[in-house]
């Protein structure tokens, strides 16, 4: 599915990671298939009157899929997104977006031609009320429904080809734990069959690409909610920790006294709601996780599979990682020996480069390690560690 996962990551650079804007998801739009709304600044589609781009045909390749997945035109995620749309906005110059509304990352101003550079800080370098914005402004985000994007409840075909719309309102938050669950779900054959050997951003070559673009989406929709156009999103620098030291109430969470499976009361987090995480009952009745909530955060640091995860990545784990010269190598899937990005991803050894199926490290480690919401792939982006 390799192909299939850059056609997805090239499209949302034209239009957005948020896969379905609410401005193109009426009846008219899905039949016509064509997603190509006004921009706000002169009315016309795209802003092409100000120069911004235009309405055009979505050109695909024609190479073959790969192995791993033997089916065509039972997915709509193939070939993305001419399931739903084959005419998009394609922007000019500096301009992206579903509207051609936005600037490119890096560049700001009215006709998106000002640079400025933005720096990520690690999360304990930032003050407390630069921690407590943080805090706040993921809140605010999990608490503000978004006013650009929806989610689909249901299949194209279960929308009948589009003539009988389903999509639903999600907060801004949660509309990036979807799509992480989106890219990564199971596809659904119809009847009880499902087929499970299909990730669109994990195991192959887009995983690097794939969650960097995901994650400069999540931090330009918090900039814009926020109208804070300096936010960053801060990190985690997990290299020869011990145990998880941002698992305290001052920053993501500590474990709750009677229950260590949960967060504090005290913690900023606890009351959170997670979503997308019940997979196999979304299979059982062939239908997409419809963002509604599903419990709590649950989160039980180090208390995982120790023969799998022994520990957390060293510092030595990162220098070898960073000493593979081949970015990609091989079968380009987690069997991979000496690929840099499968290293990386966990499914090869930091200590040999060979891929070794019995063990999960580096940025697999700490899913693993987190023993809960973040350990399941699909519901991962619930747990707010993720984005560090």
């Amino acid at each position: 599915m390799i192909l299939a996962v850059l056609y997805c990551l090239l499209w949302s650079f034209q239009t957005s990671a948020g896969h379905f804007p609410r401005a193109c998801v009426s009846s008219k739009n899905l039949m016509e298939k064509e997603c190509c709304p006004p921009w706000s600044g002169d009315g016309s589609p795209c802003g092409q009157l100000s120069g911004r781009g235009s309405c055009q045909n979505i050109l695909l390749s024609n190479a073959p899929l790969g192995p791993q997945f033997p089916f065509t035109g039972v997915d709509d995620r193939e070939s993305w997104p001419s399931i739903f749309y084959n005419r998009t906005c394609q922007c000019s110059g500096n301009f992206t977006g579903f509207d051609c509304g936005n600037c490119k990352f890096g560049f700001w101003g009215p006709n998106c031609t000002d640079r400025r550079l933005l720096v990520r800080r690690n999360i304990f370098d930032l003050s407390a009320p630069e921690k407590d914005k943080f805090f706040a402004y993921l809140t605010l985000a999990k608490h503000t429904i978004s006013s650009d994007y929806v989610i689909p409840i249901g299949t194209y075909g279960q929308m009948k080809n589009g003539s009988t719309p389903m999509f639903s309102d999600i907060n801004i938050y949660d509309l990036f734990v979807w799509i992480h669950y989106y890219v990564s779900m199971d596809a659904l054959l119809g009847g009880s069959e499902i087929w499970r050997d299909i990730d669109f951003a994990h195991e192959a070559p887009a995983f690097l690409p794939w969650h960097r673009l995901f994650l400069l989406r999540w931090e330009q929709e918090i900039q814009k909610l926020t109208g804070d156009e300096n936010f960053t999103i801060p990190y985690w620098d997990w290299r020869d920790a011990e145990k998880c030291d941002i698992c305290t109430d001052e920053y993501m969470g500590g474990q709750h006294p009677a229950n260590p499976n949960l967060l504090s009361p005290a913690s900023f987090f606890s009351s959170w709601q997670i979503i997308c995480s019940r997979l196999e009952e979304y299979n059982s009745h062939q239908s997409l996780c419809n963002g509604m909530p599903e419990g709590p955060l649950r989160r039980n640091p180090g208390n995982h599979d120790k023969s799998r995860t022994p520990r957390l990545p060293s510092s030595a784990d990162v220098e070898f990682c960073l000493s593979l010269t081949q970015y990609e190598s091989g079968s380009m899937d987690k069997a991979a020996n000496f690929s840099f990005r499968n290293t990386l991803e966990g499914f090869a050894s930091p200590l040999t480069g060979i891929a070794d199926a019995s063990q999960s490290s580096m940025h697999n480690a700490l899913h693993i390690y987190m023993n809960g919401t973040m350990s399941q792939v699909q519901g991962s982006a619930n747990d707010p560690i993720f984005l560090l």
